[in-house]
């Protein structure tokens, strides 16, 4: 079964970093560009940094821009997401997501919990 499955999240203060990280069920991922989006209570998901299946192109949204940083992992096959300097802003369930086009994926991840403190 294809999976993705999303750790790392939890509560901390603003200032602080965390961690996200991706498994993914099979190399099929590999060939795939990777992405992380979020969704705050109440609001939309939104689309916050992708990465494409070489792993040579990254984006981000702004908001995000300068502190946070995706990578992935092929042994592993896994996606990471180093969160720097968090803001209370950037509390949201954050899903990891797979496809051929990130923007429209075909798959995702249940999500994990974000929660910043000010």
């Amino acid at each position: 079964q294809v999976q993705l499955v999303e750790s790392g999240g939890g509560l901390v203060q603003a200032g602080d970093s965390l961690r996200l990280s991706c498994a993914a069920s099979t190399r099929t991922f590999n060939n795939y560009a990777m992405g992380w989006f979020r969704q705050a209570p109440g609001k939309e998901r939104e689309f916050v940094a992708s990465i494409n299946w070489r792993g040579t192109s990254t984006y981000y949204t702004d908001s995000v821009k300068g502190r946070f940083t995706i990578s992935r992992d092929y042994a592993k096959t896994t996606l990471y997401l180093q969160m720097n300097s968090l803001k209370p802003e950037d509390t949201a369930v954050y899903y990891c997501a797979a496809g051929v086009d990130v923007t429209h994926p075909g798959y995702w991840g249940q999500g994990t919990q974000v929660t910043v403190s000010s």
